[in-house]
This record gives structure tokens, sequence and C-alpha cells, in this order.
């Protein structure tokens, strides 16, 4: 009852209903989740063959995100992901070198987990 009043009242505030704010951070988890999942089973692919055949190898990736904790958490989120490592960030913060442990393959999932999570990552911490 204490939120249908609240969201009822929720023009009168500056900033977004907050349960839109926790739901976007379930929703980053449940990214995040399905992300670790996905390239778990990718690492266990590589390291279970016969012979790995890997190229390692270190890419540039931009980014969108703007302030040092949209950034930190993306750089957390890619280095927990398996089979990949932020190693730095350049001065002007809008690119990431990331390690990967099989560049063909590997690069081309963390980009497109990047982008993801950078939408995700956005929802939580913007308020517009």
């Amino acid at each position: 009852m204490g939120i249908i009043i609240v969201f009822s009242l929720r023009r009168f505030f500056n900033h977004r209903f907050y349960l839109w704010t926790i739901l976007a951070v379930f929703r980053l988890l449940l990214v995040f989740t399905h992300e670790l999942i996905t390239s778990s089973i990718l690492v266990i692919k590589q390291v279970t063959r016969p012979k790995i055949n890997v190229t390692p190898g270190i890419f540039k990736l931009e980014t969108e995100l703007e302030g040092d904790i949209e950034i930190t958490l993306l750089s957390l989120l890619i280095t927990l992901t398996p089979g990949s490592v932020v190693m730095e960030l350049a001065p002007n913060n809008k690119i990431l070198y990331v390690h990967a442990m099989d560049i063909p393959e590997s690069s081309d999932a963390v980009k497109k987990s990047v982008k993801i999570f950078e939408k995700a990552i956005k929802d939580v911490t913007r308020y517009v």
C-alpha cells in the first residue's frame, strides 16, 4: 500500500521512482549471471579440448560510460567474466584495454557483452 502511495506522489519528487532503480539492479544482476554462465561454458569448451588452440591477446574497447562508478563497475563486470581481464584504462576514461583468452572468439563476445552491460549500468546509475 505504501509503494502505491509513494508511486502516485512521485511527480512531486525531482528524481526517478526508487523502485525502478531496484528493478534495474536486479536486471543488471541477471544480465551478469547470464554472461557469466555463457562465458564459463566458452572457457570450459576451450580448456577441455584435446589440443588447446587459443590465441590470447589484448584489444581496445571503447565505452560510452562517463562516471568513475560506471567505468569501475563495467571494468569489474568484464574482469569477473571468465576469459577476459581489464588491464588498463586510457587517461580519457573512454578506452579500456582488455586481455582475452582467445581473441577470435572472445573479443566479439566481450564487445557484445559490454554493450549489454553498459545499458544495464546506465539504467542503474542515471536518473533520466
